[in-house]
């Protein structure tokens, strides 16, 4: 998402939004070899949170294609499909309310692992990471959204705003909805969840199953982030734009989301790389979203196929956010957008695990 200003107003970004169906690696993609201070893995959790259970797909099969990109053959009902990789990196150029820069520290070491649900974690073949070996990883977060909203886990605005009055978010049968909405101004506007002040982790794996809304000027995005003092680590998971358009690469016709880019920022002006995913239409149904974050690389994979990977040093420990924001390459939302539930973000959960 890039907030070195929110929604990220580098000219560099803006000429790669404007080009993203082309090879966009000019603009930073592939591996980098940037690096930050590493820290040893942690989980900062101030309190607690309830969460069991989850859901299950199947991802498609793959073969590469004569560039050695990823092709992922067509959608399998609700629970998931898989994509395939068409290179180049995605740029965010911006739209929204302006950040200063400032911002809060966060917890950086010392803490002591904790578990965020109300009782001892499922084994760990029950909520193993997609397509992971069960065995090497630890659950340390799951949010399965079958309690409400839990306010001590989550938060409902960015740092640097208020919550907009106007409710265009909620939790019911067992799923986290945030949708397109105009407010009391008439005025479409971002919704941010997240866990800035609740909970962090340094490495791991994250994972979560959703399903991505459509229309004009649509930026739905799963990442980790952190603002420390002037500093902007960042990774996003997962950032669609079906607001582009059939000669964007990010959607179709229709303004369904037929693409997506997972992306590293070191800082604000410091982009290690992104690639843009090829997919099915990504609101037909449900898919995996994940990324393995080790202390010098970061894995990336659609319905437990990896789909990018980049070596990048990140030792900063990050909160987890999701988001309905406005614009980019994705444009601005207006009368053709459809609002309200039946167009929404839909994230059945949000894990977190660490390496064993």
């Amino acid at each position: 998402m890039h907030l070195a200003y929110p929604r990220s107003l580098s000219l560099t970004h803006v000429a790669c939004a404007s080009a993203i169906s082309l090879l966009l690696l000019g603009c930073g993609g592939g591996g980098g070899s940037d690096s930050l201070t590493a820290q040893s893995g942690e989980v900062v959790l101030p309190s607690e949170q309830a969460g069991s259970g989850g859901s299950a797909s199947n991802p498609s099969t793959s073969n590469p294609d004569q560039d050695g990109n990823l092709s992922v053959e067509g959608p399998t009902s609700n629970n998931g499909s898989s994509g395939s990789n068409s290179g180049g990196s995605n740029g965010n150029s911006g739209s929204s309310n302006s950040n200063s820069g400032s911002g809060s520290g966060s917890n950086s070491g010392g803490s002591q692992t904790q578990n965020p649900s109300q009782s001892q974690p499922p084994a760990p073949a029950e909520l193993a990471p997609y397509g992971q070996n069960a065995s090497d990883y630890r659950l340390t977060f799951s949010e399965e959204f079958e309690s409400g909203f839990n306010t001590s886990v989550w938060n409902d605005t960015i740092w640097y705003e208020q919550s907009n009055a106007t409710k265009n978010y909620t939790v019911e049968n067992g799923a986290l909805k945030i949708w397109p909405q105009r407010d009391a101004s008439g005025n479409f506007f971002n919704r941010t969840i997240d866990t800035d002040g609740k909970y962090y982790q340094t490495y791991g794996f994250f994972e979560i199953e959703a399903k991505l809304p459509i229309g004009k000027g649509t930026w739905p995005a799963f990442w980790l982030f952190n603002h420390i003092g002037d500093r902007r680590p960042e990774i996003d998971v997962m950032e669609a734009y079906a607001g582009g358009g059939p000669n964007s690469g990010w959607s179709d016709a229709n303004f369904h989301p037929t693409a997506y880019a997972p992306t590293v920022w070191l800082n604000h002006d410091r982009l290690a790389g992104s690639k843009t995913i090829q997919t099915p239409d990504l609101s037909a149904g449900f898919h995996r979203y994940a990324v393995k974050w080790e202390p010098n690389r970061q894995t990336f994979y659609f319905d437990g196929k990896e789909v990018y990977s980049l070596n990048v040093s990140m030792g900063d420990p990050m909160y987890i956010m999701l988001d309905l924001w406005y614009g980019s390459a994705s444009g601005q939302p207006d009368n053709t957008t459809p609002t309200g539930k039946n167009n929404s973000y839909e994230v059945r959960y949000v894990r977190a695990w660490q390496f064993r």
